[in-house]
């Protein structure tokens, strides 16, 4: 892994989006890294009947179209989510789009939802039919739809069957309207809708992490209501914090990376402490260490996700997160993963 660290240092002389092309383009060559060695047995953890090796696993964003995920999980990711897909293709926003935060450790994406759309996907995943492994989908609208929610029952229909679980992101600040979905009245509806077309594929919301109280209450009811599988916590922010220092932080867009690691864990957390101990949390944002990974399980999380951190870290962190979380807990004194999910929520 240190040969594929250093390969993604280089990576980083490319401009950001180039560096994303090249570095699937690699994976889909047989070019990407293989973890060695098999995950603690403390670590296996079950999340909404999935059944996981270890916790960490690939966000949405970087296999949009479902180019690599068997070299991805190679890479010793426990799950990958695919994605997001729109039922049309999509060229997304205008580039430059995409706009690394170096000194502050993060990046401002305003993506746009970019994809081959659904039949691409659809096509990929019927060939890998039958292939051991986690896969799930990431499920967006198409910016000019006349019918958002339709677009997501849409996907649910095509793909039911392909996927190990979906995820229905309303969450991106990149579709003008999108995150209006989150009010109470539009996402029970969405949500309703999607669980009438579901099969048996568990169904995670992802949710922004710049709600205030009264719209994390709200996401909460219409999760249990809804009787969702659980919740991906969080997306990227609108926020910018003071103590950004790239000359990138005006740029529009989220913002992921290390300045989310408090305000994603802060909002997991509260989201633990209304949902309880049964309904699974998935954590994402500013994880980049064994330090905020066991943060955020403590904080509630059963799983974790990671993006923005490997553009930094490389893809080494996958194995020190998994062989770092394993050491925490049974320095702890933990049997398993799922005894510390929560202790300090």
């Amino acid at each position: 892994m240190v040969l594929a660290d250093l390969g993604a240092k280089a990576l980083t002389l490319l401009p950001a989006e180039a560096a994303h092309k090249a570095s699937l383009k690699a994976l889909k060559a047989g070019l990407g890294p293989k973890l060695p060695g098999k995950a603690d047995p403390v670590l296996a953890t079950s999340i909404a009947g999935i059944e996981l090796a270890h916790p960490v696993g690939l966000a949405a964003g970087y296999d949009k179209n479902g180019e690599a995920p068997d070299a991805l999980l190679a890479a010793g990711f426990a799950f990958v989510e695919l994605g997001a897909v729109t039922p049309r293709p999509q060229a997304g926003n205008p580039q430059p789009r995409l706009f690394r935060l170096s000194e502050d450790r993060a990046v401002i994406n305003r993506m746009g939802f970019n994809n081959e759309g659904l039949d691409a996907l659809k096509a990929r995943l019927e060939a890998r039919a039958g292939k051991p492994g986690i896969v799930g989908i990431n499920l967006g609208a198409n910016k000019d739809s006349e019918d958002r929610a339709g677009d997501y029952v849409t996907l649910v229909k095509s793909l039911k069957g392909l996927a190990s679980f979906f995820t229905v992101n309303i969450s991106s600040p990149n579709t003008p309207g999108l995150r209006d979905m989150q009010g109470a009245e539009a996402l029970n509806d969405l949500l309703k809708r999607v669980n009438d077309a579901r099969w048996t594929e568990p169904v995670f919301l992802k949710v922004a992490p710049d709600l205030d109280e009264a719209g994390i209450e709200a996401i909460t009811r219409a999760a249990l209501d809804n009787r969702m599988s659980g919740l991906i916590v969080s997306n990227t922010t609108l926020a910018r914090p003071d103590t950004l220092k790239s000359r990138h932080k005006g740029e529009a867009g989220g913002l992921s990376g290390a300045p989310l690691t408090d305000m994603s864990n802060s909002v997991l957390r509260r989201f633990r402490q209304l949902v309880g101990a049964d309904l699974p949390l998935i954590g994402v944002g500013g994880i980049n260490s064994v330090e905020s990974a066991y943060a955020r399980i403590r904080s509630g999380a059963s799983a974790l996700q990671l993006y923005t951190a490997l553009v930094y870290e490389g893809p080494g962190l996958v194995g020190r997160l998994r062989d770092g979380l394993a050491a925490r807990l049974k320095a702890d004194g933990y049997a398993s993963l799922a005894d510390a999910v929560g202790v300090d929520a």
